[in-house]
């Protein structure tokens, strides 16, 4: 328990109104956007609140000295129980940092604060015609600071990469207070270790972003979206496949299964040929008309060598974003389907990912589940959720081993545990699967190095 000296000197700090003890206040902090339920739910002691990097600093080196648990937070969208407070302690929300100190058009490259959300900055940066392409599907309410923390990576990574393609530069504080800065505006530096990098998608474990330097691109002077409908799977992952080697790199290329695609259906009240095993969504952009259209044409041609069903060239602004609001629907329409739902998210090869779609779907068949698989089929990452009722014993056994099966058949195909959303809580068992003893212990030791007393973000990666 957070002493009441120490919340004296808290309120000190951040303010008394920036301080929150309440039960119904730290119970708001307990939980993120993950599927696994707590029971008794990890409510934090306090929920500190701080506006200015020095505010940070000043709880962390009050938390060190007194060996207090720190759960760094953001918008809580994350997946894998990231900024659950497994600790109690103190949960230290960013959601007060929101300012986007500098568009520096020149150099192309943005500075914000760690609670701006995604879509702000997006936004802000694409008034000035400047491009920030990572698009988390959270990212109307996720922010940049816990976009760094989990490397997010969204629809688009396919063409333009994940978060850590963009981070120039990071503002952390350390376990002990301590403020270091990272990186910094020059685009080669080889100056020490790459600290930069080391932070990104660290998951709050070892230092605390308070300010990010980003890297941007020209904003693409024209799009269009594409939707296609297979008759099968394997046609549709194959039609990628074979698009990517063509030549032609889409902005994104999004693929939903059958048991996805009749969720969106009843979810939207839209009529789909229950026939229709697969959906690829598809994003190209360019320079002008010609090159759109070029590009259409031949994901077309393609497509249609795989027994394509359907084609939808969107002939309009509008008509993309029904097309989109498809795909960006699909996770609350899946988990409106069943009463729990485990949300994962596994990364493959991409030549892998017919294979790795057909295990799943074997996996579903074995343990008598439904699991619909969606992903960002363009690089190799799939989200396959596992629907169920937890209130029945035997099925959450079932549950547990589709999951240990799911994780297993991304390994076997020379994959990883996460594209994006991190370790957190729900991976930490199969973390030494897939990096080995050595690994892991490789991992504890920076950790070691970095917060010596473990008061970050306890309980995650391990």
């Amino acid at each position: 328990m957070v002493s009441d000296a120490i919340k004296k000197q808290l309120c000190a700090i951040v303010g008394a109104e920036n301080v929150l003890d309440a039960d119904l206040d730290r119970f708001g902090y307990s939980y993120d956007s993950s599927f696994v339920p707590l029971i008794p739910p990890n409510k934090p002691d306090l929920v500190v609140r701080p506006m200015t990097t020095a505010e940070v600093a000043a709880v962390m080196a009050l938390a060190h000295a007194n060996t207090i648990p720190v759960t760094p937070r953001g918008a809580a969208s994350g997946r894998t129980g990231g900024c659950i407070p497994l600790a109690g302690g103190i949960s230290l929300a960013l959601d007060r940092m929101t300012r986007i100190l500098e568009i520096d058009e020149q150099n192309m490259l943005v500075t914000a604060e760690p609670g701006v959300r995604t879509i702000d900055l997006y936004n802000a940066c694409a008034a000035k015609d400047l491009f920030y392409p990572p698009d988390p599907a959270s990212w109307k309410f996720s922010t940049i600071g816990g976009n760094v923390a989990e490397n997010a990576g969204g629809m688009r990574a396919v063409k333009y990469g994940v978060t850590n393609n963009y981070v120039m530069g990071l503002e952390v504080v350390l376990a002990d207070g301590t403020v270091i800065n990272t990186g910094g505006k020059a685009l080669k530096n080889v100056t020490g270790y790459n600290l930069t990098g080391l932070f990104t998608g660290s998951e709050g474990t070892l230092g605390v972003i308070t300010k990010v330097l980003l890297r941007l691109i020209p904003m693409p002077k024209m799009r269009n979206t594409l939707q296609l409908m297979f008759p099968a799977l394997d046609n549709a992952c194959l039609t990628i496949h074979k698009m990517l080697q063509s030549g032609v790199t889409p902005a994104a290329a999004e693929l939903m299964d059958q048991t996805s695609i009749q969720a969106v259906a009843r979810h939207r009240h839209l009529v789909i040929d229950p026939a229709i095993e697969a959906c690829v969504v598809i994003e190209i952009d360019g320079e002008d008309t010609e090159s759109l259209e070029k590009q259409a044409h031949q994901i077309e041609a393609i497509a249609h060598s795989f027994g394509v069903a359907e084609v939808r060239i969107a002939a309009s602004v509008q008509e993309a974003e029904d097309i989109w609001s498809i795909r960006r629907g699909l996770s609350s329409a899946i988990g409106a389907m069943a009463p729990n739902r485990f949300g994962e998210d596994i990364s493959v090869p991409r030549n892998e990912f017919p294979a790795v779609m057909r295990r799943i779907r074997e996996v579903a068949a074995k343990y008598n589940l439904c699991i619909a698989v969606y992903g960002h089929a363009g690089d190799g990452n799939l989200h396959p959720s596992v629907l169920c009722d937890l209130s029945r014993p035997e099925e959450a056994e079932r549950v547990h081993q589709a999951i240990d099966e799911i994780f297993a058949a991304a390994l076997d195909a020379g994959g990883t545990l996460s594209g994006e959303h991190g370790i957190g809580i729900t991976k930490k068992g199969y973390i030494a699967n897939a990096l080995g003893n050595a690994g892991v212990n490789t991992l504890k030791t920076i950790k070691q190095s970095l917060d010596p007393k473990g008061i970050l973000n306890p309980g995650k990666i391990w």
